[in-house]
């Protein structure tokens, strides 16, 4: 904020995207105290009119702030002096639809073309980020002390295995039902949050604790309909087996526990417990984010059960316990990606606790405990997160070390998608020798409304070859007429399985 004034003063104005509409509420009411009304927001839920009317007020000059998410980049200030990206690790912005483009790289584009500055913040930045600032190519300022000097929560991590050999077979772990209980008969609050993105049909030994997962991308293999397990990024796929084949228990299977499970669970353990929950189907009108948030933060409910959106930038001085149901979810999504995005969402669960006087807890449930981003993120350990996490990506070519660019084919004959596909791997191979190419395989979501969805990946140290590549494969399907019924699209470094 300290940034921003400085900005203002010097009649500039500024930018400030956040990840989540459900961050709105609580960021917007800080800026009004500090900045009055000329600051205004930018979000999905706003009509195209409401929309329009706060695009007319910045270019008319009216404005010096505009918060949002991703598409409040666009506002047409007439003098912009900076862009702020708040958790800026987020994969919200990477657009997944056309134009897929990543707000954290247009921003910086968009700064270079007006002489501004842009400043990413978060206290899990993503790879990509970390890896630029140690080379040099971005800033990089630490803050190593929470706010007020708070002392960070106790951080336990619940092994489910031991639970499971116990006999208990439930939601959740007795040392989170004891210190539900606790927190309950003291009149704090709880958070409890299960995180279902990227949650695509994984499957997991509950006795041991291993994931299935692909022998050549070292990802979580996603379990079909059809009884296989298949990877998503090169196709390789396998039988689901009746026994896990790291310990031979039987007790293997995906994770199917939702909020509204956990909401029920809560009420059958504690009946006079007030529970709320925020998750995508109590979200869907304008003003239910702000409703439910305002009314937990009002202390009228002593339970808040949701998703990702309730463990992000919000902060509840009477919450002492957060309870993370199963870290294991993100852990083994089929996505290079997901230990990252586990190490972040376990940091930002975990800093919800304890952010007044009063001291917090975190409880992070998980068959796998001897993970290192579970057990950095129970010691908020960035460094040594990114210590195991970049030797990794070395070892398999992912970004940041290489470059990847996403195809994207999609028909409605299912036999002509594929032969095209194989035709696409075939031509990229002959005509690129030093690209890694992989795939095609079938899309995360391998059918939609009735259009079938193939993917390939290609990897290299150089964006341009890359970009040479597109433009080969462009020309190429532009004159062929056998590519009519196809359609491709293009996605680099994606951030979400297709």
């Amino acid at each position: 904020m300290a940034l921003i004034e400085r900005v203002i003063a010097k009649g500039k104005q500024v930018i400030m995207l956040i990840p989540e509409i459900a961050l709105t509420y609580q960021t917007v009411r800080r800026f009004y105290e500090r900045f009055g009304d000329r600051v205004s927001v930018l979000h999905s839920r706003l009509s195209d009119g409401e929309r329009y009317d706060q695009f007319v007020r910045a270019k008319e000059g009216q404005l010096d702030v505009m918060i949002g998410p991703r598409s409040a980049l666009f506002t047409p200030f007439p003098s912009l002096g900076m862009i702020m990206i708040d958790e800026e690790h987020e994969g919200a912005y990477k657009s997944e639809t056309v134009p897929r483009y990543d707000a954290r790289e247009a921003a910086i584009y968009r700064a270079s073309l007006c002489s501004a500055s842009v400043v990413l913040g978060s206290a899990t930045p993503s790879l990509e980020s970390s890896y630029r600032a140690r080379e040099g190519v971005y800033g990089w300022y630490r803050l190593d002390s929470r706010i007020g000097s708070a002392a960070l929560p106790d951080v336990s991590i619940v092994d489910l295995r031991k639970e499971l050999q116990e006999g208990n077979r439930g939601i959740f772990s007795r040392k989170l039902v004891a210190a539900l209980d606790e927190r309950l008969r003291r009149g704090e609050q709880a958070m409890l949050f299960l995180n279902r993105r990227g949650f695509s049909g994984f499957v997991s030994c509950r006795s041991c604790g291993e994931a299935l997962r692909c022998p050549h991308c070292d990802v979580s293999l996603s379990l079909h309909t059809d009884g296989y397990l298949k990877c998503h990024y090169c196709g390789y796929e396998t039988r689901m087996p009746k026994h896990c084949p790291s310990c031979g228990s039987p007790y293997i299977s995906g994770f199917r526990a939702g909020t509204q499970q956990i909401e029920r669970e809560v009420k059958r353990l504690f009946p006079a417990a007030r529970v709320l929950r925020m998750d995508y189907d109590t979200t869907r009108s304008k003003e239910s984010y702000e409703t439910i948030l305002s009314a937990f933060g009002r202390g009228e409910a002593d339970v808040l059960v949701g998703t990702q959106m309730i463990v992000k930038g919000h902060n509840f001085p009477n919450v002492t316990l957060v309870g993370v149901v199963a870290a294991d979810i993100s852990l083994h999504a089929p996505d290079y990606r997901a230990g990252e995005r586990t190490f972040a969402l376990l940091t930002q669960a975990v800093g919800r606790a304890g952010r007044a006087e009063k001291p917090g807890e975190a409880l992070i449930q998980t068959y796998r405990p001897e993970h290192y981003s579970i057990k950095a993120a129970a010691k908020q350990d960035y460094d040594a997160f990114y210590a195991q996490e970049l030797p990794y990506r070395r070892l398999m070519g992912y970004p940041p070390v290489q470059e990847m660019l996403g195809i994207y084919l999609s028909c409605e004959e299912q036999e002509v998608l594929k032969q095209r596909a194989e035709e696409l791997g075939a031509y990229i191979r002959s005509q690129n020798p030093a690209l890694q190419v992989i795939g095609p395989a079938e899309a995360a979501l391998s059918k939609k409304n009735d259009i079938y969805r193939r993917v390939i990946y290609i990897k290299n140290e150089r964006k341009e070859r890359l970009l040479e590549a597109r433009r080969q494969l462009e020309y190429k399907i532009k004159k062929e007429a056998l590519w009519d019924s196809v359609h491709v699209q293009f996605d680099y470094n994606p951030q979400q399985s297709y």
